[in-house]
């Protein structure tokens, strides 16, 4: 029997994680995370990452293995991933992966794609107007330059907006141009799960979750990394607009509002990512897990 890769994707709140579990107790395997945020041990309750009970049901990877004072990329984490599938290879046929950032789900099952060299000063400009004429200018060149990378990227992180940015200016082409160009060979066979629902139902899954955050001690959470607030792993919704409230800026009922409003947008680019994997199998967030179930074995019995 060939290696099986299954990979779950779909927008945040959706129920990955649950999914992930029973698939993984049903075949006996274990999980890997390619959810970029709950890579940090700092970042618990505003990742919305597995609890102990949940790490417990399953054997995970890639969960809370960082610090947020770790440099930590996506060509790193293609890197380690590959190498922890190949040993989990050697006991299981099937293996699990979850996650919502798109771009590392890619770099396991497709590879990195490959970007030319720039002019190093290019970047150092960008970094200069990031700090004196601040994220939005870049966002607007970018939407200017390559709507569709605006569209699709993580634009609240100014780490992915000045990496597209150098790319489009340094070669004159929209950095979307260069993405998906890649057609690694793997040992492994992917199947993509996908979970959607309404949008309107997302959203409302994403106000609830965050005010369960709150209840959790996501002020708290925040308040502890005051301290490493300028690192780029802090740069992220659920943090971010906790600072402003503890600097003064806004009022925490506001900071929550912007944290609902970013994770929306957040999980709109989400869809918008994983609308494009065409090799998905799409299922209704409330489809029953034996269904899923099904349809995986079907599909590996289909190829072997």
């Amino acid at each position: 029997m060939s290696k099986y890769l299954i990979s779950i994707i779909g927008p945040t709140a959706i129920g990955k994680t649950a999914l992930s579990i029973k698939l993984a107790q049903h075949f006996n395997t274990e999980i890997i995370s390619a959810d970029s945020r709950q890579f940090f041990k700092e970042m618990q309750i505003g990742t919305a990452a597995p609890t102990q009970a949940e790490l417990a049901q399953a054997k995970h990877h890639f969960i809370h293995h960082k610090s947020v004072q770790d440099q930590y990329n996506v060509g790193a984490f293609e890197r380690d991933a590959l190498l922890c599938l190949d040993e989990l290879f050697k006991n299981h046929n099937i293996v699990i992966m979850v996650g919502g950032s798109g771009l590392y789900v890619d770099a396991v099952t497709k590879g990195l794609d490959d970007f030319p060299d720039v002019d190093e000063s290019i970047r150092k400009t960008l970094n200069q107007d990031l700090e004196t004429k601040g994220l939005e200018h870049l966002q607007k060149q970018l939407e200017m330059l390559d709507p569709k990378s605006y569209g699709t990227i993580a634009i609240d992180n100014p780490h992915r907006v000045i990496r597209a940015l150098e790319i489009c200016i340094g070669t004159g082409k929209p950095y979307s141009s260069y993405l998906n160009k890649k057609n690694t060979n793997r040992p492994f066979k992917t199947i993509t799960i996908g979970l959607h629902a309404e949008r309107a139902i997302i959203y409302d899954r994403i106000n609830q979750r965050v005010d369960m955050m709150v209840e959790e001690g996501l002020i708290d959470e925040v308040k502890a990394l005051l301290p490493y607030q300028h690192l780029n792993a802090l740069n992220t919704v659920g943090y971010k607009e906790l600072f402003n409230y503890f600097s003064g800026a806004w009022t925490l009922d506001f900071a929550i509002s912007e944290i609902k409003k970013n994770s929306r947008r957040f999980a709109k680019r989400q869809l918008t990512w994983f609308k494009k994997q065409e090799e998905a199998i799409w299922f209704d967030y409330l489809t029953p897990v034996d269904a899923i179930i099904k349809k995986v074995h079907s599909t590996i019995n289909a190829e072997n």
